[in-house]
């Protein structure tokens, strides 16, 4: 029985535990998670803060599986890759023959005076949502009606920001680009977007640096004090590596890994936010699902071809067979109520050679702005216009050629052919990208007694991180009720292939 280690209970760790636990059944796997939080989905932390949702619903379903042991509050502090053993902070040594490091990320914490203390804490009244933890103290520290300021104005601070105000908050954003969300939108998209934000009570101040945090006010470098009875840091995040840098193994931004998520050493990978691929690492929940699937096979592929309860040295091909990760096509949508904003590929960025349509309507916070480059679309931000979102995201999944009307795309005048059809929806088109669940994943629960929405719903978690599928979600139960249940999943075909 091979044994597995995976460092991390986070998304990351807990998908490949759940997969491995199917297709690798003999293996003996542990899971080694620093929170002493069940794993839970992050993407629903802001729901957290904006008060729609108790803590404990985030938490993902118990890995149940016999060979499977998740071990909560372990932090894992050493390797030993001589021995193949991770020695864990509360003295429990953990053998090896693969370990895989989903060790994540840490909030960034700006150099600003008075935010961090000499003993690495942060300053009272100053919080950074990352973990379910931060989460709670956000809301312990929450005073209804107060004023908040938020450090950061990317997908993250503008969705904190937004959640705020559903607490009756005034808020400030700060962030040091030209506009809010500026990594994804081009000037035009961002003013339209802070125009939207403002109608929510939410002040932005582009192009300013904070300086100090004083418990009660924020300092910027103009000389601007925003008073405030809670500092929310939302600057980014850096990815948790000092464990693989202690180990010797490769570290750049991140752990550095190859296409099969494997780093210099075959017995050691990483995957989620805490790996470097290509020089990339990507921080967004969709990535680390499509490497959980990658490495599943990858890792099953090895085990098939290993001694039954042999010495596995020399017998761990740095690939072990199957298809690398060939990274995951851009996709934002932000998860801030009333805000519609998706952001596809190359987003506002220019792409030579291609046609841009644009649609604004900036007084009524709308904005759309489309990139094609041989009848497919390579980029969009799409806000404001939720009637299109559907179909566009699906001509983008799929690389399929968009219609010769742009501009009835965009505003969702009519159906493209077949993009709005569950029938013609391929089996492995995602629709609930906060969860990964794919048509095939709905037609198998379906099949498997889940009649309802509701049940499909309870049976995949559907809907229930940012709940822009819930149209699309209730579009696959009526055809599948109509269907009779006769849908079948298709098979199964590389996600990665576009």
């Amino acid at each position: 029985m091979s044994r597995i280690v995976i460092v991390g209970n986070g998304p990351a760790g807990y998908r490949l535990a759940q997969l491995l636990g199917a297709r690798a059944p003999e293996s003996d796997i542990t899971v080694l998670g620093e929170e002493r939080e069940p794993a839970y989905n992050r993407v629903l932390l802001t729901d957290v803060v904006a008060g729609r949702l108790a803590a404990e619903r985030t938490h993902l379903t118990p890995l149940d599986r016999a060979g499977v042991r998740v071990r909560t509050g372990v932090a894992a502090v050493g390797i030993d890759r001589h021995r193949r053993v991770v020695r864990a902070a509360d003295g429990s040594l953990h053998p090896y023959d693969h370990l895989v490091l989903a060790t994540g990320a840490r909030s960034f914490l700006p150099p600003v005076s008075g935010l961090v203390g000499a003993d690495g804490a942060l300053a009272p009244r100053a919080v950074a949502v990352r973990t379910l933890a931060d989460g709670r103290r956000l809301e312990r520290l929450l005073r209804e009606g107060g004023r908040a300021v938020v450090l950061g104005g990317g997908v993250l601070g503008v969705e904190i920001a937004r959640a705020l105000t559903e607490r009756d908050c005034k808020v400030d954003v700060v962030h040091r680009g030209p506009h809010v969300m500026d990594g994804q939108l081009g000037p035009d998209a961002g003013r339209v977007l802070s125009s939207v934000l403002e109608r929510f009570g939410i002040r932005v101040l582009a192009g300013r640096t904070a300086t100090a945090w004083t418990g009660d006010r924020l300092e910027l470098d103009d000389g601007t004090e925003l008073p405030a009875d809670l500092l929310v840091v939302s600057a980014g995040a850096v990815p948790e590596v000092e464990l693989a840098r202690r180990a010797g193994l490769r570290v750049g931004r991140g752990i550095v890994v190859d296409a099969y998520l494997c780093t210099e050493d075959p017995r050691i990978r990483a995957l989620g936010d805490c790996a470097e691929v290509e020089g990339r690492v990507s921080g967004l929940v969709a990535p680390a699902w499509e490497q959980a699937e990658v490495l599943a096979e990858v890792l099953a592929g090895v085990l098939a071809e290993a001694p039954a309860g042999g010495d596995l040295a020399g017998k761990v091909p740095a690939g072990g067979g199957g298809r690398g990760y060939a990274g995951t096509p851009a996709l934002t949508r932000l998860k801030a109520r009333d805000v519609d904003l998706v952001v596809l590929g190359e987003g506002d960025r220019e792409v030579p050679g291609s046609e841009v349509v644009t649609v604004a309507d900036a007084a009524r916070g709308r904005y759309a702005r489309m990139s094609v480059r041989g009848d497919r679309i390579v980029g969009a931000v799409l806000l404001g216009f939720p009637g299109c979102v559907a179909a566009v995201s699906q001509l983008f999944d799929a690389a399929a050629p968009v219609p010769a009307d742009r501009i009835a795309l965009l505003v969702g005048a009519g159906a493209v052919d077949g993009t709005a059809d569950p029938a013609a929806l391929p089996g492995q088109a995602v629709v609930c990208r906060c969860n990964n669940v794919t048509k095939n994943d709905l037609v198998a629960a379906w099949r498997a007694g889940a009649r309802e929405r509701s049940a499909l719903v309870r049976a995949t978690r559907a809907t229930t991180g940012c709940g822009g599928c819930g149209d699309a979600v209730a579009d696959l139960c009526r055809w599948l009720g109509a269907a009779d249940g006769e849908a079948r999943p298709e098979p199964m075909r590389p996600a990665l292939a576009r």
